[in-house]
């Protein structure tokens, strides 16, 4: 938990949103169940997979040094085929815990972190706009036709086996018209 708070662009309160979007910023539980519910037809696309570099607003949560080799997952959560979120997860290189449960193709990690595995402890919700100057906007903004120049994201920093992963979730304008 300390290391969360080394990096002050992350907040333990989310920013100003839409009622419906704050809900799902703030979500406790699977990011995955709470986008099925809205009754539109749920995917996860993989973007991309295996080895890559800590950003450093992770480094500290994984013990790493800023630049360092790590194991990542990128995706795009979709809603009838339109991308409403694209999400980064990421663990340390060769990671035995976490590694196995990241190669899962197009399956949702949220089924697997909130499925009651007993062993997965999630720490608390940090938040932020994601905006120019944070290598998440790139991947975003693939995404997303309207360009904003900011994206509301969260994050969660879980422990297996005392193991740490990290889930970014950067949130896409469109997914408000999803929204009930």
């Amino acid at each position: 938990m300390r290391a969360m708070l080394l990096d002050t662009c992350w907040a333990p309160t989310p920013p100003a949103l839409s009622p419906a979007l704050l809900g799902c910023l703030t979500e406790p539980g699977s990011l995955t169940e709470r986008l099925m519910l809205c009754g539109h037809d749920f995917a996860v696309t993989v973007l991309a997979q295996g080895d890559d570099r800590v950003h450093d607003d992770e480094a500290a949560l994984l013990g790493l040094p800023a630049g360092a080799p790590l194991y990542a997952r990128h995706v795009a959560l979709t809603l009838d085929d339109t991308p409403v979120v694209v999400a980064r997860s990421v663990t340390r290189p060769s990671c035995p815990a976490w590694q196995p449960i990241l190669d899962r193709g197009s399956r949702s990690l949220g089924f697997t972190l909130f499925g009651g595995h007993a062993g997965i402890v999630r720490q608390p919700l940090a938040y932020r706009e994601i905006d120019a100057t944070h290598p998440l906007f790139a991947l975003a903004r693939t995404h997303d036709p309207a360009s904003a120049n900011v994206y509301p994201a969260r994050r969660s920093r879980f422990l297996l086996v005392n193991t740490p992963l990290i889930v970014c979730e950067v949130f896409l304008p469109a997914l408000e018209r999803f929204l009930p």
